[in-house]
């Protein structure tokens, strides 16, 4: 014990934590070639920030001129200042990039239809107990229907053909139609690929692997082509329909494949003891399986989500006018000639900030789960 004693080392200091600009110093790592590359950076950042703000912000024109206001003549792409953003043109048209070709008399009916989704999305995702599970049955049963009743017409209401809606509006329904459809499809396909019946798992591969190896915009030619060709003579399908049939489909098959790495992180001892307590297939996925596959698959599913809304764009391709494309046609009225920076500009302004708006409550989410969240 002695002999021990006397060998063993003095304990060492404690290390002292690093903070402040001592910290951010030795994070440079200061090599030549870190060197250039901040240098370069920093240069970039002023050629390039300076010119932005000047044009977006100072120099751009916001108001209309006194003729216009008081109703004498239409404002035009000449009332914007040269060198800088037209944001006139937003204002001026800003009623069909939100409704499309919508009447403006019923716009209404499209404001309060966007303002029952965002209650009960509201109650879903901040709602706890009885008031998340009353939010769940509003919005994916009562809301679609008072949804479509609401869009579509009918019972009391104007009736307003589909080929009338458009731009930010038709873009949400879109979007929000294929993301809350494909959730569900996609958690069956990828169940599928992983079943023990050869027969469900070999078309669950071949659906998921012939959608992902084509474009999205094949995949819309198709259904607005193709669908018809399989269906009755007589029958009629709208073209938006087979829009949300072909872009659900290609939603679902990239959602299989991210909730099937969640699945196979799920560790084998999570299915066995499902099984020793005697839990069948289903309930095994439903209690124990999926909701910590989902859990695990957050980023994946999220970053999905964000993509496919940034591809709604592609409906254009199908004589859709969807946000961007609505803002496009802007483009074409002669008194706008010269205004598309701008309008490409509030595009992916609005763009930016919805996807960042998910990209935001994915990692509020994950922080939520505790599912390794790392805050940068």
């Amino acid at each position: 014990m002695t002999d021990v004693t006397a060998r063993r080392k003095p304990d060492l200091p404690a290390a002292t934590a690093l903070s402040g600009l001592r910290t951010w110093w030795r994070g440079l790592h200061l090599s030549p070639l870190n060197i250039a590359l901040t240098a370069l950076s920093v240069f970039l950042i002023y050629a390039l920030v300076p010119p932005l703000v000047k044009w977006a912000l100072l120099s751009a024109t916001w108001t209309f001129p006194p003729d216009v206001l008081s109703g004498m003549r239409p404002p035009r792409a000449a009332d914007c200042a040269p060198d800088g953003a037209c944001w006139i043109f937003v204002r001026a048209r800003m009623g069909q990039f939100a409704f499309g070709f919508y009447p403006e008399s019923e716009r209404w009916r499209v404001m309060l239809s966007g303002g029952l989704g965002a209650l009960g999305l509201y109650g879903v995702l901040g709602g706890r107990g009885g008031l998340r599970r009353h939010a769940v049955y509003l919005l994916f049963v009562v809301f679609p229907i008072v949804s479509f009743w609401l869009l579509r017409g009918g019972m009391g209401l104007v009736a307003v053909a589909t080929d009338q809606w458009g731009g930010f509006m038709l873009t949400l329904v879109i979007a929000l139609i294929g993301i809350v459809l494909s959730l569900p499809f996609g958690i069956l396909l990828a169940l599928g690929r992983r079943s023990d019946l050869p027969i469900i798992r070999t078309l669950c591969i071949a659906f998921i692997e012939f959608v992902r190896g084509v474009p999205l915009i094949t995949v819309l030619f198709m259904a607005n082509v193709m669908l018809p060709l399989l269906l009755p003579p007589d029958a009629s399908v709208n073209v938006l329909l087979r829009v949300l049939v072909g872009a659900t489909a290609f939603e679902a098959a990239y959602m299989a494949e991210a909730i099937r790495g969640g699945l196979q992180a799920i560790p084998k001892g999570q299915f066995e003891g499902a099984k020793a307590l005697g839990l069948g297939y289903w309930q095994m996925m439903r209690l124990i399986v999926l909701p910590q596959a989902m859990r695990i698959a957050i980023p994946s599913i999220v970053n999905t989500f964000i993509g496919f809304f940034k591809d709604t764009t592609l409906v254009s391709m199908v004589s859709l006018y969807d946000f961007l494309n609505m803002v496009k046609a802007g483009f074409k009225d002669p008194n706008w000639v010269g205004v598309e920076v701008s309008g490409y500009a509030f595009c992916a302004l609005v763009y930016w900030l919805c996807c960042f708006s998910m990209s935001r409550y994915s990692l509020h989410l994950e922080r939520k789960l505790n599912t390794g969240y790392n805050k940068a």
